[in-house]
């Protein structure tokens, strides 16, 4: 069997560290002019409610997903 081993979508490096973490209710996010705290948002592309998960390229710095994400509920007031 072959392993495929991810890459960056910015570089190409095969350098993705993989984020998990379970904080509860204790997400802080600065955005906007506006600062929370709480659950992760959901609507952040990071994860959301207790849990923090995401891919970061350690090369470029890139955080892997789909781009860009639309208004977030901290944005339009709805935090």
């Amino acid at each position: 069997m072959i392993e495929v081993v991810p890459t960056c979508q910015q570089c190409r490096s095969p350098r993705l560290a993989l984020i998990l973490a379970r904080c509860s209710d204790l997400c802080s996010v600065d955005l906007a002019g506006k600062h929370t705290h709480g659950y992760v948002p959901r609507d952040l592309g990071v994860g959301g409610g207790d849990d923090l998960h995401f891919r970061y390229c350690l090369d470029c710095g890139q955080i892997q997903g789909t781009f860009p994400l639309p208004p977030t509920g901290i944005e339009a007031g709805r935090d």
